[in-house]
């Protein structure tokens, strides 16, 4: 559509009217990005996509163009650029374990992370909890980093998909975030930004999930999953469990610790191995570095079981800027909080359920988190040895340590804590891996 003749009310009218083309999408993405759009409109198209929903072939124009609207990496590498996707949750490190474990695999790595966003962590909080670790860089040298190291995490640059970043701050007031087709758009256009020749999904569900019930978790994985093979980029999904927190812990320094514990063989925690080897088993067969899934499995084991991952997160973290000696010496490097105690439990039972959403919440009014944008995180705050459903727990055996800046805040955190959590008589098990998407 030539850029005199763009009518940004005739395509919120198609959508309204469940009309929606192709080419009126694309176009209303590139005026999304270079201002022709106005903030009203870029709500009501929200609005009508919300309401009523585009068909799949509208979503991945909507995808392209949204990804077009900025820069478009191209690599030049010996072995495929690939990457993976979590839609958030508590206690998850995997992209720590699953970035070096790729490269180890002969894949390349390219990264581009966030920030915390409501009750979940941000792998880029996390990984500035290292001393000196940059995350801002120039696309010349993320280009560098990948190539020399395998494997680089860093921020996206404002010429990453801007249609989306001006659609996503309009959503967040306009009550359409919860669109699976913005949401898939989205992730979409800033991943696929990135160059990739596979890119697999952790699609969560569960209680810490951003949707937490089945249903949503299945539209969104599939959504995705099409979309981007749609879109050029092959692509499967994962569903996993989200109705309790991912690791042992929660908080970023405190995540990092246990991702360095599990990376060195020091204290493995089993569920972040497992969820690691799924992940890149699905990602390593789809751009042909394993005969399958199964084999893929195998081969990320192997890399972390060896050391060899976490060497190679070692030179990551060197080669941005953190201590030479990181995987040496984390427990060095890595600021413990002033306050550490001990969350009892009301009484002697067994876990039942956790509300991981108000886990996460415990951890940002702990300072872990974001009250509002531009809100500094603490890297020391948080939970560690988080009892799972299952667990007996009483006298002697806690719910999980509190890691707080003072007293007050401890004290706030153990009750939040207490409340999030039911006793009674243990649960069956519940699959870390609920279901595939191809």
């Amino acid at each position: 559509m030539p850029t005199g003749l763009f009518d940004a009310r005739a395509v919120i009218e198609a959508v309204r009217d469940r009309r929606a083309t192709v080419e009126g999408v694309a176009a209303f993405a590139a005026g999304l990005a270079d201002g022709r759009v106005t903030d009203a409109q870029a709500g009501a198209f929200a609005m009508a996509v919300l309401l009523n929903g585009v068909s799949e072939e509208v979503r991945v124009a909507l995808t392209r163009a949204m990804r077009d609207s900025g820069d478009v990496m191209r690599w030049d590498l010996p072995g495929p650029a690939i990457d993976k996707h979590s839609t958030g949750g508590v206690g998850d490190s995997i992209s720590l374990l699953l970035a070096p474990a790729l490269a180890e695999c002969g894949a390349y790595v390219p990264m581009v992370s966030g920030r915390g966003l409501g009750h979940t962590g941000g792998t880029l909080d996390k990984l500035e909890s290292i001393p000196g670790y940059g995350v801002e860089v120039t696309e010349a040298r993320f280009h560098a980093l990948v190539a020399e190291v395998g494997c680089a995490i860093v921020s996206a640059t404002g010429r990453i998909a801007p249609a989306d970043k001006r659609l996503y701050a309009i959503r967040d007031v306009t009550g359409t975030v919860e669109s699976v087709d913005l949401i898939t758009a989205s992730i979409l256009s800033k991943k696929l930004a990135a160059g990739l020749d596979a890119l697999v999904l952790d699609v969560k569900v569960g209680s810490g999930a951003f949707l937490p019930s089945v249903q949503q978790a299945q539209a969104l994985a599939h959504a995705l999953v099409s979309t981007a093979n749609g879109a050029g980029c092959k692509t499967s999904a994962l569903i996993t469990d989200m109705d309790r927190p991912l690791a042992l812990t929660a908080g970023n320094g405190l995540e990092v610790a246990e991702v360095m514990d599990t990376l060195t063989g020091r204290a493995v925690t089993p569920r972040l191995v497992d969820l690691t080897c799924a992940l890149g088993g699905e990602v390593l067969a789809l751009c042909g570095l394993a005969d399958d899934a199964g084999q893929g499995a195998g081969r990320i084991r192997a890399a972390l079981d060896s050391g060899a991952a976490a060497e190679r997160f070692g030179r990551m973290v060197a080669a941005q800027g953190g201590p030479a000696d990181f995987v040496s010496r984390y427990a060095d490097h890595l600021a413990p909080a002033p306050v550490i105690r001990d969350v009892p439990a009301p009484h002697a039972a067994s876990v039942v359920r956790i509300d991981t959403r108000a886990v996460g919440t415990a951890v940002v009014h702990l300072g872990g988190g974001r009250m509002k944008g531009g809100d500094a995180v603490d890297p020391r705050v948080g939970f560690s040895a988080l009892a799972a459903p299952g667990d007996a727990v009483g006298p002697g055996a806690p719910l999980a340590r509190v890691h707080a800046a003072d007293d007050a805040s401890a004290e706030r955190a153990i009750a939040a804590l207490q409340a999030a959590f039911v006793l009674g008589e243990a649960p069956a098990p519940v699959p870390l891996v609920q279901e595939r998407v191809a």
